[in-house]
């Protein structure tokens, strides 16, 4: 028994990794486990580029999320070789695979996934979601039987991460696989990154949102300064970006596109902090960010 908890006769608590391609609700999905916005997300691929931990605590049981950037056959830049390099390295630390299919579509990219699946040897939790966007429920039951075999797996969930439909369903499924144990955090830390990166990350979930084509893919968020002065708290934020015409996009006829950036990005970070923020956002070329070791480094980009 956990001396800390003499109410549960058994603790447990573990790592599950969130796999799955691009675009498939992973970030979704972990926001709304943890309960707040953590990571940004947004209706284009490839949002998510480090390796979050979200953290859901319960009142004898410990889930601590790795939500992982999508699992992808096209590598074009040293970023997204990375990521695929930190999402397939990641699943080797887990104690289950949360692996989340996109009950709408299915793609390469979601043989891929199967395929590192497969190769890790983890145990595996199903989550079909997107299942309030399907056209024919009637899909769902067979859709469920050859998933099964396709993932070797009776543990599969349907659910919308969106509307927030079956979490209750997706934690015991998952709870079922972790082992004994004490709690890994403190039971009121929601996840392991800092203010800085999830400021940056809801900066970069407002550029996705406000931008087009190629744009949002070649920022990056960096917090040059972050001071709390009690009743309000100052913030400058250079966000990069690799062509001159991509920052005249983002700064817009004016200065109304950031602007507008700063204004929902402004909202989110008052909400998370709970008092006034003065945010301040400039915009630098630097051109080939991407491919650029050191610069990946700096914003927070594994190896």
């Amino acid at each position: 028994m956990d001396e800390a908890r003499p109410e549960c006769d058994t603790t447990r608590s573990g790592f599950v990794a969130l796999v799955g391609r691009p675009n498939v609700g992973k970030s979704t999905l972990l926001n709304a486990l943890v309960g707040q916005k953590i990571v940004a997300t947004s209706s284009r691929p490839q949002t998510t580029r480090h390796r979050i931990l979200g953290i859901v605590t319960r009142r004898c049981e410990q889930l601590v999320f790795i939500d992982l950037p999508g699992l992808h056959t096209r590598q074009p830049h040293l970023i997204n070789r990375a990521m695929n390099t930190v999402a397939i390295g990641s699943m080797q630390d887990a104690d289950v695979l949360a692996v989340m299919v996109d009950a709408t579509r299915w793609t390469p990219d979601d043989d891929f996934v199967l395929q590192q699946v497969r190769e890790s040897g983890r145990p595996v939790v199903l989550l079909l979601n997107k299942v309030d966007r399907m056209k024919d429920r009637r899909q769902l039951l067979p859709m469920i039987a050859e998933l099964r075999e396709r993932f070797g797996t009776d543990d599969i969930v349907p659910l919308s991460a969106l509307r927030g439909d079956n979490l209750q369903a997706v934690a015991e499924a998952l709870i079922r696989h972790l082992p004994e144990g004490s709690f890994l955090f403190p039971e009121d830390e929601v996840t392991d990154k800092s203010l800085k990166f999830i400021i940056a990350e809801l900066i970069r979930e407002k550029i996705f949102v406000l931008t087009n084509r190629e744009v949002p893919y070649s920022t990056a968020v960096h917090i040059e300064r972050y001071e709390d002065r009690g009743d309000l708290v100052h913030i400058d934020a250079l966000i990069w970006v690799e062509r001159k015409s991509h920052k005249k996009i983002i700064i817009g006829s004016g200065g109304r596109l950031i602007k507008e950036i700063g204004i929902r990005a402004r909202q989110d970070i008052e909400n998370l902090l709970g008092k006034k923020v003065h945010l301040q956002l400039w915009v630098k070329v630097r051109k080939d960010w991407q491919d650029d070791l050191r610069s990946l480094r700096e914003i927070g980009i594994e190896q």
